[in-house]
């Protein structure tokens, strides 16, 4: 080899000892730097603030409650052709702070809702009396108000009419019944509620009906209730050959442990959360959470402070958390109870602020700055809509399987209301009838 043939190999050599003794410094300097990024902000890997609510625009945000009807009647009597809901009802001088309004159209935007249960709810003061009547008027206001709005709701029925409605930019609105006391104790009436599009019926809310019991109040037995009598089976079945989602928000524990056994169908709790995270009667038990599992059904979690035992949306992730890790990821949704509560949970006030909920759960950060783990991008897709539709699916294919069954016909028995107390009721005509 030539003396310059040497020289030039030795500066390779001695560049290539360079480069490595760099990339070694650079190593050396990097392990401390990520190491220190708990501690460091500056240094840490930004995190994709858009990552969670992006998840809203591949699947659909159902949310299972929203009480705006019951808002309808208390503030405008139902009379809406000169009432907007495309303006911002904050700054509404009837609607504004002093009520609980939580919903309108540029809310629902920002809020990036796909789909909707709009309630069609009234007063267990209704029971006996009018509550058939009164339903059908929150029914009528519901459909009159998606008509009045085309070009942001579109009415849906199905889960095929949830998705053609997302693919258009639309919110898809659906009717649901809260309370078994609206049917009057009548299957006539429950098909009836079908054929105008009610899509789920919550069994009870805050009054038993002569064949459900209702939530109890903390210091009731739960020695003495009745749950589901022999006649309730049948609006269970009933509701199962319809298609229509039974919804056992509001029932007590009892109720929801007989509703699992009997139903043929996956059921929903519309606006619940779990009782082991926040003692309340309205809350689900772990036992419940189980059965669900294996019913194949869906709790849709509350955010009412009352219900979830606190006023931040730490405690409504709290709910979400614990819920996941008893059913898994595959059976819960949201059904925030807006315009249905008093109170709402701070950074969760309104239907705008999906977006910001589930940013969080990506992130896997409470507000108060402790940690969980982050929610996956499919787990986000299940809790934003996947889990509903695969739960309203269900419904649908056992409806299409009873297709050649009866109708249920049997009258309720008189002997359910002498159970139930309520035996004298002089606004019904026909009680002479269930004697028979």
């Amino acid at each position: 080899m030539s003396c310059l043939a040497k020289v030039m190999a030795y500066k390779k050599t001695l560049t290539m000892g360079v480069l490595i003794l760099l990339a070694v410094l650079a190593v050396a300097i990097a392990v401390p730097i990520a190491t220190n990024s708990d501690t460091d902000n500056s240094l840490a890997p930004q995190v994709n603030q858009f990552f969670g609510r992006t998840v809203l625009d591949e699947v659909p945000l159902i949310d299972g409650h929203n009480d705006l009807p019951w808002n309808l009647y208390n503030y405008e009597r139902n009379q809406i052709n000169k009432f907007e809901l495309n303006a911002d009802l904050k700054a509404h001088p009837v609607w504004g702070p002093a009520t609980n309004s939580h919903t309108d159209i540029p809310r629902l935007q920002a809020g990036k809702v796909g789909a909707q249960f709009w309630v069609a709810y009234v007063g267990c003061n209704n029971q006996y009396k009018d509550a058939v009547e009164r339903t059908l008027e929150q029914i009528d206001v519901i459909k009159r108000m998606v008509r009045k709005y085309p070009q942001y709701m579109r009415y849906v029925t199905s889960t095929e009419g949830i998705m053609e409605a997302f693919r258009e930019g639309k919110i898809g609105s659906l009717i649901a019944v809260e309370g078994g006391h609206s049917m009057d104790s009548r299957l006539a009436v429950l098909r009836m509620f079908y054929e105008l599009g009610v899509r789920y019926m919550t069994l009870t809310h805050s009054c038993n009906t002569p064949w459900a019991d209702a939530s109890p109040i903390d210091d009731q037995p739960e020695a003495t209730l009745r749950n589901v009598t022999g006649w309730g089976r049948n609006v269970l079945w009933e509701m199962n050959r319809l298609g229509m989602l039974i919804d056992v928000s509001h029932v007590s524990h009892g109720v929801m442990v007989e509703v699992l056994e009997h139903t043929k169908a996956p059921v929903i709790f519309s606006h619940s959360s779990s009782y082991s995270v926040f003692n309340h009667h309205r809350n689900v038990r772990d036992d419940v959470l189980k059965q669900l599992v294996q019913n194949n059904g869906i709790i849709m979690v509350n955010f009412y402070p009352g219900f979830v035992g606190g006023r931040s949306i730490d405690n409504v992730i709290e709910h979400l958390n614990y819920i996941k890790s008893v059913t898994g990821p595959n059976h819960i949704g949201l059904g925030g109870d807006f315009d249905g509560v008093t109170e709402v949970p701070d950074d969760l006030d309104d239907v705008s602020k999906y977006p910001d909920l589930f940013d969080m759960l990506a992130e896997g950060v409470y507000k108060n700055g402790t940690t969980f783990a982050p929610w996956t991008r499919e787990e986000l897709r299940k809790l934003a809509g996947e889990n509903l539709l695969r739960v309203f699916r269900d419904v649908e294919g056992v409806r299409d399987s009873m297709v050649d069954v009866e109708p249920y016909e049997d009258l309720i028995p008189y002997q359910d209301f002498v159970d139930a107390g309520v035996a004298e009721q002089p606004c019904m005509s026909d009680l002479d009838i269930h004697k028979q």
